[in-house]
């Protein structure tokens, strides 16, 4: 490259981001050196300050500040039905709805064995535990409408069918391959209302 070494560095850390190409990370490159020194600074402590302070919820998943997430913690939380997601993002794309009331769990994956993701790395068998131990009524499969999460749903689907509970996937307004986190939510909200047993 024809920029000098530092900027260079901070291009090439830029790149790791998901989804920043080389052009996009030079351009975030040149918007932070324009930037004043407290600001990058604020920006910098922001990301360590997030790093430091946030975990995964020892109940859900989902990312929290304490050892439960407020969702887990909220009592007013239907707690017959229990939406299962890929991601901690995926939670609060569905919350921004509003539509949804029940608890949540993470996988943090979705089943892959080409990438060595089985049902052991997706801790499943907690998941079913959490499952009888609340008297859960519904599970609402919420994972991405691609090979991977459609591959996660049928599995939870066959592995939730002796327990006798009832078992939906939310319905679609995405393209095949999409993921929820670009929805919008008119489209997350009808896709909650349109959710279909599997």
């Amino acid at each position: 490259m024809i920029f000098p070494g530092a900027l260079n560095k901070l291009v090439e850390v830029l790149c790791r981001f998901p989804g920043v190409g080389s052009k996009t990370a030079q351009r975030l490159a040149f918007f932070l050196l324009d930037r004043s020194r407290e600001e990058v600074v604020a920006i910098a402590r922001a990301m360590i300050e997030a790093k430091d302070k946030l975990a995964y919820c020892s109940t859900c998943g989902c990312l929290a500040e304490a050892e439960q997430c407020t969702y887990c913690n909220d009592p007013k939380r239907d707690q017959s039905l229990l939406c299962v997601v890929q991601e901690p993002r995926d939670v609060f794309v569905l919350e921004r709805t509003g539509q949804y009331q029940g608890l949540y769990h993470v996988l943090h994956g979705a089943l892959s064995p080409l990438d060595g993701i089985g049902p052991e790395e997706l801790k499943l068998d907690q998941l079913v535990r959490r499952i009888e131990e609340l008297g859960v009524g519904e599970v609402i499969i919420a994972t991405n409408p691609n090979v991977e999460g459609d591959a996660t749903a049928g599995y939870l689907a066959r592995l939730f069918h002796p327990l006798s509970i009832r078992v939906t996937r939310i319905a679609f307004g995405l393209p095949v391959g999409g993921d929820i986190e670009y929805a919008d939510e008119l489209t997350l909200s009808r896709a909650l209302d349109g959710r279909r047993e599997i």
